[in-house]
């Protein structure tokens, strides 16, 4: 094919460049990357990753997080490589999940495998070819004895030998790198203090390297270890506790388990998010990180002991939330007679028996929509993440009742909502029955967002 032919044939499959939609969708970001910035991540991915050969992508984008103020930790597993090491060496032991013991031939095995993946990851990092996303990244990688172990011990008569779990992980020279801009790696191997080495779960050593460094997130890359509802849709957001009663189901099969029960655990010990992502799909970081909905499954710490559903004695209780509301303007005059018809559509923040917050989702099931309404926070109560509970709260409720668009109307917090997923609408964007009531004169605006 000639030159001629080659640059006529691109130009026909290459599409077409629009200026206002990248230029949007970087305003859309920006958010995120202010949220983020100076925050610390804790990636963990098994050794499958590298051997599906998605490495290179993997350390594309989290090159990226690190120029926008990221501060990283990678985790990486190595199982496959280990059985691999076993099985040239005519050993006949394999490692699957769970706790098995680690004798001498196959501890080295691990060291092995670990040092080749630590060099590939280095090496990873060290790409600065032009025209690539690694172009003039000049990144360091810094690996160490950050993890000290203890062995598992006997357990049930059986000596589990070198296999270990994590006792403490160095916090203070961990942070000493990362706030230098470079990246610690750690490799499922910790060390005690008499210098014994240790076959470590990659899991709870991401995991326990999460909770001691107070991390935002802990992210990691699976296969496919996703929950999903009863209709095969990935649930995007997940509360700890229902991944707790998920777990007591005994219906997940064993990596997914396993995966839950770490992202579990690392919420429960303050982590403020834990990720399960599929490295199947290229830039999954990327996506979960910087879009509002994510392609993976995040594990919540929702305080759901102070959230419940009203009832008749709490009337009195939302009245005064919403009062001084209305006398602003904020909200449309209800009356309390409203309230008292629509009390089951409410649902109320209470701790210590005051109320402090609630917020209402009035359903339209025959537009397949469901109206949010009342979304307050008592003042002394805001900036906590309350007024995000009950949002995620009435995303949940209305798709447990099979709507797909959830809308509110505003006169002041337009720019709340469109930060977290919704777009303006219209009036004719309503349901029929709520266009009649729609109050021209106030002409709050109307956000829509799809669920």
């Amino acid at each position: 094919m000639s030159s001629s032919e080659n640059e006529t044939y691109s130009a026909q499959v290459a599409p077409e460049f629009a200026p206002a939609q990248f230029v949007r969708w970087f305003r859309e970001v920006a958010p995120y990357v202010h949220d983020f910035r100076g925050k610390t991540f804790v990636i963990g991915f098994g050794g499958e990753l590298v051997r599906d050969g998605v490495l290179n992508p993997l350390i594309q984008d989290l090159s990226l997080l690190s120029a926008l103020g990221v501060k990283l930790i990678l985790v990486h597993g190595s199982r496959p490589q280990v059985n691999e090491q076993l099985r040239l060496k005519g050993l006949d032991i394999q490692f699957g999940r769970g706790t098995e013991p680690t004798g001498p031939a196959a501890l080295e095995c691990a060291k092995e495998a670990a040092g080749e993946i630590r060099l590939d990851i280095e090496a990873a990092f060290s790409q600065g070819l032009p025209n690539t996303p690694m172009s003039h990244a000049k990144i360091r990688v810094i690996s160490g004895n950050f993890v000290t172990a203890r062995p598992v011990g006997v357990i049930d008569g059986l000596d589990y030998q070198h296999t270990g779990a994590v006792r403490k992980i160095d916090v203070e020279a961990i942070k000493a790198i990362i706030n230098q801009g470079a990246i610690v790696l750690l490799s499922p191997l910790g060390f005690s203090p008499t210098g014994e080495a240790f076959n470590l779960d990659m899991e709870d050593l991401a995991t326990s390297a999460a909770i001691a460094l107070r991390a935002e997130k802990l992210i990691f890359l699976t296969q496919d270890c996703l929950i999903r509802n009863e209709k095969g849709e990935t649930v995007t957001e997940l509360p700890r506790a229902e991944a707790d009663r998920l777990l007591t189901l005994g219906s997940l099969d064993e990596d997914t388990h396993a995966f839950l029960t770490h992202a579990s655990r690392a919420v429960k010990r303050g982590v403020a998010r834990a990720h399960m992502l599929p490295y199947t799909l290229d830039g999954s970081v990327l996506l979960e990180i910087f879009t509002h909905d994510g392609v993976g499954t995040m594990v919540v710490e929702d305080k759901l002991d102070d959230l419940r559903p009203a009832h008749v004695d709490d009337i009195g209780a939302i009245v005064q939330l919403i009062e001084p509301l209305e006398a602003d303007g904020t909200l449309v005059p209800r009356g309390r007679a409203v309230i008292e018809r629509d009390v089951e559509k409410f649902t109320v923040l209470e701790h210590d028996g005051v109320i402090y917050g609630c917020v209402a989702v009035i359903p339209y099931p025959e537009d397949g929509m469901a109206e949010m309404a009342c979304l307050i926070v008592h003042p002394e109560w805001q900036g906590t993440g309350e007024g995000e509970l009950l949002l995620r709260h009435a995303e949940m409720r209305a798709r447990a009742l099979g709507l797909r668009r959830l809308f509110v109307l505003t006169t002041r917090t337009s720019h709340w909502f469109m930060k977290r997923g919704f777009v303006q609408g219209s009036i004719a964007d309503l349901p029929k029955e709520r266009q009649l009531t729609y109050n021209r004169s106030r002409n709050s605006l109307i956000f829509i967002k799809r669920l």
